[in-house]
């Protein structure tokens, strides 16, 4: 599992391993978003297994990353 939050072009926040099977990506624009709604609007991009996907929505882990990765410094 890979989540990516963008804040510009060649400058992402990036939590996760290279080779992760599902990686995550959204513009920091949108972190505030419910990932669930975010995803459902085409601003939550991923690629990998949508089930696994479905799964870090549905537990919360992905909302918790995603706004760990958005409240950098």
């Amino acid at each position: 599992m890979q989540y990516r939050v963008a804040f510009g072009k060649n400058d992402e926040a990036v939590d996760g391993a290279d080779d992760a099977a599902l990686v995550v990506t959204i513009a920091a624009a949108d972190a505030g978003l419910v990932p669930a709604v975010a995803f459902m609007q085409g601003k939550l991009k991923n690629t990998g297994p949508t089930g696994l996907l479905l799964q870090v929505l549905r537990d919360g882990s992905a909302a918790a990353a995603i706004s760990r990765l958005a409240s950098r410094p």
